[in-house]
């Protein structure tokens, strides 16, 4: 199979990529690569939790003799180099992967506004005041770009240095936001301006892997989904985050607590084989750009 090359739109300057609607403010603030990130993120306490069944062991089998057969050798596509090119910046082409090499896999959620004192205040993008939310729900939208308020609607990210909003504690940003149509945004927006959807969008380096891309990724095929059925294994780049840097897939689980019991089967930084343009993925090629 020939390498696949696929054209990433760069932002013209920095101003525009501070303002562009729907970037996701995942978590990861630049701790040791195999300490987790998420609060509450625990092997043992997601293992508990009774969520996304892990594949059971399979029954052992009496041994054979060994096949001294020599192995086929790997179909070509296995190693597919994925080279990118940023387009407006010249030919100077963008990182470049192989299908099956490993990236560093997080998570990030969509909180929800808990009931409490509501002593804090987020604004627009004109810095006008949207509502008055409690300083946990706060604390935890401003990281992770997208959230519902107790009234039900959804705020999402819309401009980065406010000088009317506090300071996010985890990353030290001021972030205003606008109100989105919960209909439509049910659990957020995403980079593309689209909604995100759990355990299906995922966040990117967009340097390294363009927005729209659909990602082949075995670690997750099996494993049981919260309504039904098993994941595929497939997942698609839509939204990206000022920590999500590299080689490094962040899956957007939609659920602190989904987040939480992900993370016992598949642990956080532990890292995950990464297939672009795979064709076990092909019945969502049309939610690309």
């Amino acid at each position: 199979m020939r390498p696949l090359t696929m054209a990433l739109v760069a932002c013209l300057s920095g101003a525009a990529c501070a303002t562009a609607a729907g970037q996701a403010w995942v978590q990861g603030e630049g701790e040791p690569a195999r300490e987790a990130e998420h609060r509450g993120w625990s092997d043992t306490r997601g293992a508990r939790a009774g969520f996304l069944e892990a594949e059971r062991a399979p029954e052992r089998t009496p041994a054979t003799p060994r096949d001294t057969t020599p192995a086929a050798a790997p179909t070509p596509n296995a190693e597919e180099v994925v080279a990118i090119t940023a387009q407006g910046s010249g030919t100077t082409p963008a990182a470049a992967f192989r299908n099956g090499e490993r990236f560093r896999n997080t998570y990030y959620d969509f909180p929800k506004e808990d009931a409490g004192p509501k002593n804090a205040t987020i604004y627009d993008a004109s810095c006008k005041p949207i509502t008055l939310v409690t300083q946990d729900f706060h604390d935890r939208v401003c990281v992770q770009g997208s959230g519902r308020l107790s009234t039900g609607e959804t705020v999402s990210f819309a401009k980065r240095d406010c000088d009317c909003a506090a300071v996010c504690p985890r990353t030290n940003q001021k972030i205003c936001f606008e109100r989105l149509d919960p209909a439509r945004f049910p659990t957020g927006r995403g980079a593309l301006g689209k909604p995100i959807t759990p355990l299906r969008s995922v966040a990117v380096d967009s340097s390294v892997i363009p927005l729209g891309t659909v990602l082949f990724i075995p670690e997750f095929k099996g494993v049981s989904l919260p309504e039904g059925g098993r994941h595929d294994g497939c997942f698609v780049a839509e939204d990206r985050g000022m920590k999500v840097v590299g080689r490094q897939i962040d899956v957007f689980t939609g659920d602190p607590a989904a987040t939480i019991r992900l993370n016992g089967l598949v642990p956080s930084n532990r890292g995950v084989r990464v297939y672009a343009d795979d064709a076990r993925c092909r019945s969502l090629v049309a939610r690309g750009p």
